[in-house]
């Protein structure tokens, strides 16, 4: 063991060496597949047997800093350390098939004393307490004594922290309810996760005694000791994106370098897919999942990038169809009613647990870094409705409950729905017609009205639609574009977009941003977001005016265009680069009103 140590982990072993304290406890972090190579009798072992051979593991470390240490002994605090544990992890080794890698609530008995990966959201985090351990942990059966005496120079200190992990509700069936288990955290592993965060938890399943409560009987629950926890918030690993995929991305751009803007809309057509026309909820829904960049100050202070979205519509209008859809893009997504939901379940609620208080997270918490969608968000409760104001604008959660004061993360996309109070009348402030307040619609970014109303043109359109889908060998053109950007693509394309481009705004988009927030003092965030969408790294003219568009669009009324207030009858247009030629010679000649605005040639 310490031979493989010295041969691969020799950087990990000097760092060790050279660290100033010799109290703290040290990880050594050693890959399975590495181990698996070099050894395999020795991985099989520790796989099979962890409670046996990791001590031992830990042990060989301890040897292999005595081996090294002579060519540091002379440096200043140098040193072999006495607390070192080996970390194991198994990221793209045999240990991560079904049998060691179940999902949390498959975990079993024939699961007990192997080495175990479990997958989850941390719900639930402890406070970081402290055991005695003595260095001999054997166990005399015999022993007849019932007086003990504490030997001092015999114990051994260690940090320890109990967390609670969730299953991810995106693997579960309709009806499925997720299950937890409960895991331990000793010695460097305590604190480095908290509530709402990703993990991939290895340890040894085991069991311990349940709360002694009265009338209650006592059983046996299943928990994981830690050996290694990786969190995968910032990794974002769940989707993994080949080059070959890149380069499909890339071709299918330079295939409409000519016409970006129909392009765009190939894409969009494939968003819910099911629900005919809709264009511009379409285009919404991407922009805000696709988010824009996040600017922070030089006093520190920061711009959220992530964009919220509001449907307000009649019943059967497709709000619920695109809420789902969007989740399924997410690669992190909470969905959740207004009528089931509290304040406590949508930020965080304080529970007792074994006599003490600790904080369970929430859906905007669990939903960190993704999305959370609210269906029939006019059921909350108004004073439920108010505790998300500071969730969805400073992205954090300030929580003081059963004497725990901490701040929660939540960067996280809300997307709402909710039907208008009773008839909406377009003649009425959309406070009015929904029945939430003004602060709380100011939080979304883009609202969008969606009204059943009669229209014949409309009503043939969609019925030839549907009648169309039915026959065969028709729109083999768009059958092609669906095959190319089926869920699973577009979960990649989002997922690349976001991570790739970082767009910058020119000088011509700044111009018509600005002279835009000059009329309707009202900014259009969402230019970033559309410049990732095109697939580039700059802000152009067209994304500023996209963006425009879709800002007034959700509007009742408008200076801009001529036509707002039912995003429901948007429908995508045969040539869109030629209307968009139109749309924006009318916007300009608009903003060209403003004082000292800048010359700005117009493109026919």
């Amino acid at each position: 063991m310490a031979g493989f140590l010295i041969k691969h982990q020799l950087e990990q072993l000097r760092s060790i060496i050279l660290s100033s304290d010799p109290r703290l406890h040290y990880p050594l972090h050693v890959d399975f597949a590495e181990l698996m190579d070099e050894n395999p009798p020795l991985a099989h072992l520790i796989s099979s047997q962890p409670t046996e051979y990791l001590p031992l593991f830990d042990e060989s470390a301890a040897w292999a800093q005595k081996v090294i240490y002579e060519d540091f002994k002379k440096m200043e605090n140098a040193s072999v350390k006495a607390y070192v544990h080996v970390r194991i992890n198994i990221c793209g080794s045999p240990l991560e098939c079904p049998e060691t890698f179940p999902s949390i609530g498959r975990v079993r008995v024939k699961h007990r004393g192997i080495l175990l990966t479990l997958k989850g959201t941390v719900i639930r985090s402890g406070a970081v307490k402290m055991i005695e351990a003595g260095r001999f942990m054997s166990v005399a059966y015999n022993c007849e004594s019932t007086r003990f005496q504490i030997v001092e120079d015999n114990k051994i200190c260690h940090d320890y922290q109990e967390i609670k992990i969730q299953e991810s509700t995106q693997v579960l069936g309709v009806g499925a309810i997720p299950r937890s288990i409960p895991v331990i955290l000793k010695d460097d592993l305590v604190d480095i996760v908290k509530a709402g965060d990703d993990v991939i938890v290895t340890g040894v399943l085991t069991a311990k005694w349940s709360s002694d409560v009265k009338d209650v009987r006592c059983d046996l629950d299943p928990v994981v000791i830690a050996n290694c926890v990786r969190r995968m918030n910032e990794l974002k690993s769940d989707i993994d994106i080949p080059d070959g995929i890149i380069m499909k991305f890339k071709q299918f751009w330079s295939e409409f370098e000519d016409t970006p803007l129909k392009g765009r809309n190939a894409i969009l057509r494939c968003i819910c897919p099911q629900v005919f026309g809709l264009f511009t909820v379409k285009l919404a829904v991407a922009l805000t999942l696709i988010g824009g960049v996040q600017h922070v100050d030089a006093s520190g202070t920061k711009v959220r990038g992530e964009s919220h979205l509001l449907l307000v519509g009649d019943p059967g209008t497709g709000k619920s169809q695109f809420l789902k859809f969007a989740a399924k893009l997410s690669n992190r997504s909470v969905i959740t009613t207004g009528l089931g939901s509290t304040s406590a379940g949508l930020t965080v609620t304080a529970v007792r647990d074994g006599g003490e208080w600790v904080l369970e997270a929430g859906a905007l918490v669990l939903a960190d870094g993704g999305i959370c969608c609210i269906d029939e968000f006019d059921s909350m409760r108004e004073h439920d409705r108010a505790t998300i104001h500071e969730a969805m604008e400073q992205q954090t959660i300030s929580v003081a409950k059963a004497g725990l004061v901490t701040t929660l993360s939540t960067r996280t996309i809300v997307f709402g729905a909710t039907n208008p109070k009773g008839q909406y009348d377009p003649d009425q402030s959309l406070s009015v017609n929904t029945t939430l307040s003004g602060p709380l619609l100011s939080r979304f970014d883009i609202v969008l009205v969606l009204l059943d109303t009669k229209n014949p043109q409309w009503d043939a359109v969609v019925s030839s639609h549907i009648l169309a889908e039915a026959e065969q060998g028709k729109g083999n053109h768009d059958e092609d574009l669906s095959d190319i950007w089926s869920l699973t693509m577009l979960r990649r394309y989002i997922l690349y977009v976001k991570g790739y481009f970082r767009p910058v705004l020119t000088k011509e988009a700044e111009k018509v941003i600005s002279s835009y927030y000059q009329l309707q003092r009202r900014s259009a965030t969402q230019n970033a977001a559309h410049a990732r969408l095109m697939f580039r790294n700059e802000v152009t003219r067209l994304d500023a005016i996209a963006a425009i568009l879709c800002i007034e669009s959700s509007m009742t009324t408008s200076a801009i265009v001529d036509s707002v207030g039912n995003a429901l009858h948007s429908n995508f247009t045969d040539n869109p680069d030629q209307e968009y030629a139109k749309q924006e010679k009318l916007i300009l000649e608009k903003l060209s009103c403003i004082d000292d605005f800048p010359e700005i040639n117009i493109r026919c």
